[in-house]
Order: C-alpha cells, then structure tokens, then sequence
C-alpha cells in the first residue's frame, strides 16, 4: 500500500511540475506576442531570420491568446519559475539561442501588413482606407528616409574595388554611345558613294541615326525605371551591337539605313542609364568627381573611331567582293571594329548585379541587402580588412503603391500576350514620364529641356559646320588648281595613267586608247569621242558634258548613263560594264585629313575633362555648367576670322575644349535632380530632347555652309548663351543625397 502511495504522489507531483511549465511557455508566448505587436505599431518594421521555427512557436505567433486566457495563470507562473522544474524540463534553455559567429540570413523586410494569419495589432487606418494622395504623402517621407540611410549605407560601404569594376564596365557603354556619333560622320561619305546614293538621298544617315537614338533614349531611359538598370542597359546594348554588325554586310542603302536607325535605337539607352547606375552606386562626396570622369569614356569613343577610320576606311585593299553583287569594302570593315566596344560591354555587364538603390525603390529588401553586403565585401577585401562586417540589417522600404493591372486569361493567345504586355510598359512609361512634369520636378524638367536642347543644337550643329567649312576651303583651295584645256585634238594616242583635276573643252579625240587608268575630277565638255578604245577605266567624280560618241568600243569600265550628261553615242558598244559605285583612296589624302581633324577635335576635350573632374566638386555644377555655355557661346564669334583651314582647326580644338565641362555638369546634374523612380525616364527625356536638337542642327548648318558665316556664329552663340543662363536657373545639386 505503501509503495502504491508513493507512486500515486510522484505522479501527482510531476503532473503538477508540466502543469506550471506549460504556465511558463504560455505566458512568455504570450508576452513576445504582445512585444512584436508593439515593435510593429512603433516600427511598422518585422526582420526576420531564414530559420525554421518550431511549431508550437508558430502556432503561439500567429493566434495571439484572448483576453483572459492565462490572466490567471501569469503571476503564479511568474512566481513558481524558477523552482517548476522536473525530470522532463530540466536542461531546457529558457529560448533559442542565436550565437556570435552563426550565420542569420537575409533580414527580411515586412511593411507592417499582416501576414498570413496574423493580426496586424496596433494599425490604425488601412491603406485601402487611405486616399491616394494620403499614400503619395507616406511614400514621399519614407523615401526622403530612405535617402539618408541610403547615404549613410553608401559612406559604411565605401568607394573602391566594385565602383572601378562598375566604372570600367559602365564606360565601356558609354564610350560604345561615342563611337556611334562619329561612326555617322565617318561612315557617310563612303557609305553614299560605294551604295550610288543619288543627291536627293545623301545625308539622310547622319538624321535618320540620331533619330533612332532620340526614340531609343526615351524608351530605354523610361524603361529602366520599371525592370531595371542592368537588364535595360543589357538589352539596348545587345540591339545595338547586333544591328551595328548586321548594318556591315546589307547592300541596299534603305536597308542599312533600317539597321543604323534600329542600332541608334539600341544605344540611345546608354547615356540615360549609364549615369543613373553608376550615381546610385556613389556617395555624395564622390559622386560629381566620379560621374565626371565617367564622361571621358565618351571622348575615348570618339579618339577610338578617329584612329580606325584613319586606319581602316582610306585602305581600299582592305575588301573582297564576290561577283559584282556583293562589295564589302573597307568601310565596311570599320563598322564591324566599331561594335567590338559595345560587344565588350554585354560582356562584361553580365558579371555585375543590378542597382541596389533600385531594388530598394521596388520594395526588394533582400535583393537590395544583398547588392549591398556584395559592395562592402568588395570593397573591405580590396582595402586588406576582410572581418569587417556588413552591419547594416535595417533598410527603409518606401511604401509600394498599388497600381492597375489589366488581368487576362492565362489560354489566351500567347501573341495576344506579349502585345499586351508591351502596351502595359509603354503606359506605365508613358505615366512615369507624366509624373516628371509634377510638382516638385516640374520646373526642373522644363529647365533641364532647355539646357540639354541648346547645348545639344549648338554643338551638333557647329560640329558638322565645322569639318564641311574645312571641306569647302579644301574644295576651293583644290578648284583654284584645277588645269582647264581648250580647243585640244589627240590623236593615236594611249592614255595608261591617271588624269586628275581637269577641265577639257571643245576637244577632239581621234583612235585613241584608254586602257587601265583613272579619272579623277575630270570634265568633259563639248568635246568629241571618235574611233576610241575604254578598258579597265573608273572615274570618281568625272562627267561627260554635251560630248558626242562615235564608233568608240567600252570594256569593263563604269561610264555610264549618270556620267554622260546629255551626250550623244553613236555606233558605240558598252561590254561588261563595272556595277555599283567605284571608291578609290589612292593619293587622296583629304580623307586622312579629315579623320586627323576629329582626331584632334576629340583630344582637345581631355584637358577639359580633367579640370570638370577635379573642380565639379570644388566650385559646384551649376558654375561650371552656366560658365562653360557661356565661355562656348562667346568663342563663337572667333570664326569671324577662321580664313583658313588651320586657324578653322584651331577654333574647332577650341570650341571642344570649353564645351566638353558644360556635358559633364549637365550629366551630374540630371542625375541628382530626378528621384530615383523617375531618374531613367527624366534622363531619357533630356537625352531626347539633345537628340532631337541634333537633327535640326544638322539640317540647319549643314545647309549653311558655304553661304554665310554671320547666321551660323550668331545663332549659336544665342543658343549656347540663353542656355546657360537657364542652366544657372537650377537648384544646386551638390549636397543633395539621391532620392
């Protein structure tokens, strides 16, 4: 019996011991309750760790107790916890421990909603109770927050080893953007001749190019504020590198019209989103310096097509051809070398993670504290100090507003599909653009507009001004040379040489032969052709006049109907005639003069460059901004005494060179003035509405040159000086962190 009561009391006993454990456990589920609900009413933050919870735990989290549950059961537990242990709890720690050195995860980031099955305690207006304005008031004030962690975040991550790896990756962009520009100017002559464009197309390469881009800029700078900086710029460099290197083998001129258009489309995304990554990425103190040197990569685009040109175009034995149907000639050559810096930059992008302060801006927590903690890994291991730790576990997400979507069937046709899908990116660029034009970025953007339209007009404009004013003072200094003959009569006689620069009037040529040689700005006028013999002869730029043919024989030579200006042939044959347009560089060192101008126009912006890098910081954007337009704009009337091509060579160096400072404010500024929800469609629009003024100042010089220097100097004096002046006009961005 004895041994019978003694069993009966332990069991009571340790019945009695679970009993006050489960007391216990309950109220201090209850009390991390009550403290998690409260963190989320003062907080509205939740971070939680990539670990499994134990069930009961989870069961205790998500249904808080009711009222009363264990309101009698708290302080008897309270009081009998520290003797309530038995045989089945002892050993049991009081919770979980999460000790130094063991890995916690991701922080994960929790906007203060519930979640599934939990009550969001302590909230007290829903948002769907909200207006939208009421909304846009939350989002703006947690992303001025956000804007100063971000900055801080920035400072503990430092500037080193990942912003050179990006800087490298991002200028190879840039400078692929550059070598576009000049490839248009370059390309032009070569390309209109070898396709026997007639005048009435000529020049619409250069427009149709800086089209595309104005389109492409608009798009992609707008796009990259809904998918992102990487992907964007991925995408538009791979358009543009594969229409760049398909553009090299078409024949047709409208079709490589089609490719160069689609290739500027592509690499019009480079300018808006290049300087949007790579600011996001910067802190404050380095950020005007840093975006500055970034633009050199733009002048090394424009030395690197120079010095291929210069190479490359004037080899005429740098071709093949297969029949007379396919010509790849040397310029040809130089278009596929000019897309191996935008295959480079595809290339390296890929190994570089998206913009963290876009992550953020999408309300991607975990993403963004991964870009993050790469940075300053990155930067710590380069500085020799590997065990610092990445202490930031607490990023500010602005508010994420919920936006219209249009729902449709998941059958539906899969064309029907992405026709949607691009409509409803077209809209919401198209809605972000809008929002540029909302208070407070209104002003800015208009005032930005301006700048970017009158800094564009003027150098577009005086940049093609400029090489055809050259072209003209050689074209006339080679006319003054020119050989006329009047009234000659050549008999039996065997021209195997070349004929350059020649006028022949009123002359009779008699059985004579024209076997393997050239012409070469030669004219024919009233002249007679009798009894001749043409073989293996190319003519550039020679024309037959009011000429008469009779009994002549030609053989594999390219005169032609365009050539013979209403000319009379009688009895004559053309056997085997030359197809296409023939190009020839022999002896003509115009086109290495031409190259060697760029060249050196393209140099002369490098000292600029380097004093915009070392003082944008120093005296701020908008003096240097105001400052270098103006300094341009009164360095225009200096032309009034460019007489000659050397001095017209020294004004082009000059131009350049206090240009090149007011680019590179410009591109600062446009970063930091737009929030970073707006910062690649705002940019995109600036960069098109420079795109767009680089048309009509193509158009409007171009058709000026050789007429009258007053209207060229003084429109773009007015232009570049009213812009600077409006440049002034812009709030100083210089102790500003990006929103």
């Amino acid at each position: 019996m004895d041994e019978t009561h003694n069993n009966r009391t332990s069991l009571a006993k340790g019945a009695k011991d679970i009993a006050k454990e489960a007391k216990r456990q309950a109220a201090k589920n209850f009390s991390q309750a009550v403290d998690r609900a409260s963190d989320e009413y003062t907080t509205h933050r939740s971070y939680n760790r990539f670990q499994n919870e134990d069930e009961e735990e989870d069961n205790y989290d998500s249904y808080p107790p009711r009222d009363g549950l264990f309101a009698d059961n708290a302080d008897s537990a309270a009081n009998d916890e520290d003797g309530a242990s038995s045989d089945a709890t002892e050993g049991h720690d009081v919770e979980d421990e999460i000790y130094e050195g063991e890995y916690q995860g991701v922080p994960a980031y929790n906007d203060g909603k519930p979640r599934d099955g939990q009550v969001a305690l302590g909230q007290p207006v829903c948002d769907s109770l909200k207006s939208r304005k009421e909304l846009e008031n939350e989002r703006q004030a947690d992303e001025e927050e956000l804007a100063q962690q971000y900055e801080l975040i920035m400072q503990e991550c430092g500037h080193g080893r990942f912003q050179w790896q990006l800087f490298f990756v991002l200028g190879l962009a840039l400078m692929s953007d550059g070598v576009e520009v000049f490839v248009v100017g370059f390309v032009l002559p070569s390309a209109e001749t070898d396709m026997c464009v007639p005048n009435s197309g000529a020049g619409w390469l250069g427009s149709i190019v800086y089209l595309g881009m104005m389109f492409g800029a608009f798009f992609w700078g707008g796009l990259s504020d809904k998918v992102g900086r990487k992907q964007c710029l991925l995408i538009s460099m791979s358009v543009n590198g594969f229409f760049a290197f398909l553009s090299s083998f078409v024949q047709g001129y409208s079709m490589f019209l089609l490719c160069r258009m689609v290739s500027g489309f592509g690499i019009g995304g480079a300018v808006p989103i290049v300087f949007s990554y790579f600011a996001e990425v910067l802190a404050r103190e380095k950020r005007g310096e840093h975006l500055s040197w970034l633009c050199m990569f733009w002048m090394i685009g424009g030395i690197y097509a120079s010095a291929m040109a210069w190479a490359i175009i004037p080899h005429y034995g740098w071709s093949f051809s297969m029949g007379s149907a396919y010509q790849f000639h040397s310029w040809r050559v130089f278009v596929v070398v000019c897309a191996l810096p935008c295959v480079s930059a595809v290339v390296a992008l890929t190994f570089m993670p998206e913009s963290p302060r876009f992550y953020l801006e999408m309300g991607k927590h975990d993403e963004a504290w991964m870009v993050l903690k790469h940075i300053h890994d990155t930067n710590m291991r380069a500085r020799g100090e590997p065990e610092r730790v990445f202490t930031v576990n607490r990023i500010k997400i602005p508010k994420q507003l919920d936006e219209l979507v249009e729902m449709r069937n998941e059958s539906a046709n899969p064309v029907l599909k992405v026709l949607l899908k691009i409509k409803a990116e077209l809209r919401g660029i198209w809605l972000t653009f809008m929002r540029c034009f909302n208070y407070p970025v209104k002003d800015n953007t208009i005032k930005l507009a301006v700048v970017w339209f009158t800094l564009s007009f003027g150098y577009y404009g005086l940049s093609v001004w400029f090489p055809d004013v050259i072209k003209h003072l050689q074209a006339d200094e080679y006319a003054s040379r020119v050989k006329v003959h009047n009234n000659e009569r050549i008999e039996d006689f065997t021209f195997n040489f070349t004929l350059e620069n020649q006028i022949h009037r009123n002359s009779v040529f008699l059985n004579d032969r024209f076997i393997g040689m050239k012409f070469k700005a030669v004219t024919f006028i009233d002249s007679s052709f009798l009894n001749c013999y043409f073989e293996d002869v190319s003519s550039v730029g020679s024309f037959f006049k009011n000429c008469t043919f009779v009994d002549d024989f030609f053989y594999n030579t390219d005169i032609d109907d365009a050539k013979l200006t209403n000319s009379r042939v009688v009895n004559s044959s053309f056997h085997h005639n030359k197809t296409g347009c023939q190009m020839t560089f022999e002896d003509d060192y115009s086109a290495y003069w031409v190259y060697f101008v760029n060249f050196l126009g393209t140099l002369a912006v490098l000292p600029g460059n380097i004093v915009s890098a070392l003082l944008m910081d120093k005296i701020g954007r908008l003096s240097m901004l105001g400052g270098s337009m103006v300094l341009s704009g009164i360095s225009c009337f200096f032309l009034w005494f460019g007489t000659s091509e050397s001095m017209m060579i020294f004004m082009l160096c000059l131009y350049n060179g206090l240009s090149i400072s007011a680019w590179n404010s410009l591109d600062v500024v446009t970063a930091e003035l737009y929030p970073t929800d707006r910062r690649g469609t705002g940019f995109g629009f600036c960069n098109a509405m420079c795109k767009l003024a680089a048309v009509l100042g193509n158009l409007i010089f171009g058709s000026l040159v050789g007429i009258t220097k007053a209207i060229p100097i003084l429109l773009a004096s007015a232009v570049l000086v009213g812009g600077g002046l409006v440049g002034l006009r812009l709030p100083d961005t210089r102790a500003n962190v990006l929103m």
